[in-house]
């Protein structure tokens, strides 16, 4: 039997729609967003109906007949913590999210709600795979150094946890018997540490870690309070999670921008460019301690993974830490939801209770 899937992926500019006939992608839009568009919509959750509105009319555009649909699958978000899986999106998911019962907003929130608005009338299963919020930490993970403060945990789960089980597939081993330290390398980056299966640590994108294209990652404490008497909450939220990192330095988060003009002689971005590098490269050290140096791989993934002089730097900081470095460029997240719905569907796994 063969099943149809519909994959919807809202980010933060975009909302990325594939459909797959089992593990074979046969569609696959990117559906942008202007600035000026988003604008208009006070919240994340405002932008619901536009969204939404968006994917039918491409769909429809492209013929797609819904009603051969299988399911529909959505990118999961920063719910509460959850275990690694694939779940139904249930009323109780809906409700959680419009009466704001999530660690944060994010517009990955939008997956379960477009997804199961289009697969009700079909009375076909909406879903969600290794959302944000995969939590598999130990205690040691969850002490910030602030009683106060507790560690969260909120990665690019769905993006690792394939970037990981691609790996251990290269080494012929299973995924459980494996510690690797895998990177997402994106707007965001993440860096984590899975022990035999489990992601014990990592850092949140939005809270400490390496800077980014868009995040500042970690910074001095007192400083960052200076700053807090300076500007709204709203607007130092947006300072550290969309206007920092790259963009801050360099009045732009495109790698490619960025390389060119260090070709082109430009130091200062030369310097900020080996600068992220560099705390990239602090960061997977931290987490080769995690893991007490007992390390199969280490694994990178994400957008800017793309970069061959990236990856070149980066090898230069790390090599000594693994002999194996697995890079798995891009996006992978549009596969990882579309093989977590088709494991359920085939009844190879078990769907996950929210």
């Amino acid at each position: 039997m063969s099943y149809q899937i519909l994959v919807i992926n809202p980010g933060g500019g975009s909302t990325r729609v594939a459909l797959f006939r089992d593990e074979k992608r046969y569609m696959d839009e990117n559906i942008q967003h202007p600035s000026e568009e988003l604008s208009r919509f006070p919240k994340i959750l405002d932008q619901y109906e536009y969204r939404k509105e968006a994917i039918l009319n491409l769909l429809k555009d492209r013929r797609v007949s819904l009603e051969k649909l299988s399911c529909v699958v959505g990118r999961g978000g920063p719910f509460k913590p959850l275990e690694s899986g694939t779940y139904r999106v249930t009323h109780r998911v809906i409700e959680d999210i419009r009466k704001g019962r999530v660690q944060s907003e994010h517009p990955s929130l939008l997956g379960a709600l477009i997804a199961k608005d289009i697969a009700d009338p079909l009375n076909i299963p909406a879903f969600f795979v290794d959302p944000v919020s995969v939590d598999e930490f130990w205690e040691l993970s969850r002490y910030s150094g602030l009683k106060e403060i507790r560690r969260k945990a909120l990665s690019h789960a769905l993006s690792v946890k394939m970037a990981a089980k691609e790996a251990a597939k290269r080494l012929k081993k299973s995924y459980k018997r494996c510690n690797f330290i895998v990177v997402h390398l994106g707007t965001g980056i993440t860096v984590a540490a899975h022990l035999k299966g489990r992601q014990v640590d990592a850092n949140n994108a939005n809270e400490d870690g390496p800077f980014s294209p868009q995040r500042t990652g970690s910074l001095p404490l007192p400083p960052l309070v200076e700053l807090c008497y300076k500007y709204s909450k709203e607007e130092i939220l947006k300072k550290i999670q969309r206007k920092g990192g790259l963009l801050s330095y360099l009045g732009t988060d495109d790698i490619r921008e960025i390389e060119r003009r260090i070709e082109e002689g430009d130091e200062e971005a030369e310097m900020v460019y080996e600068a992220m590098v560099y705390q990239i490269a602090k960061e997977i050290g931290a987490y080769a301690v995690v893991l007490k140096g007992k390390i199969d791989a280490i694994v990178i993934t994400g957008g800017m993974a793309h970069s061959k002089r990236l990856i070149r730097s980066l090898r230069g900081w790390i090599g000594f830490l693994s002999k194996k470095i697995f890079v798995f460029p891009g996006e992978r997240e549009m596969e990882a939801l579309a093989k977590g719905a088709l494991r359920v569907l085939k009844g190879e796994e078990n769907e996950k209770t929210y």
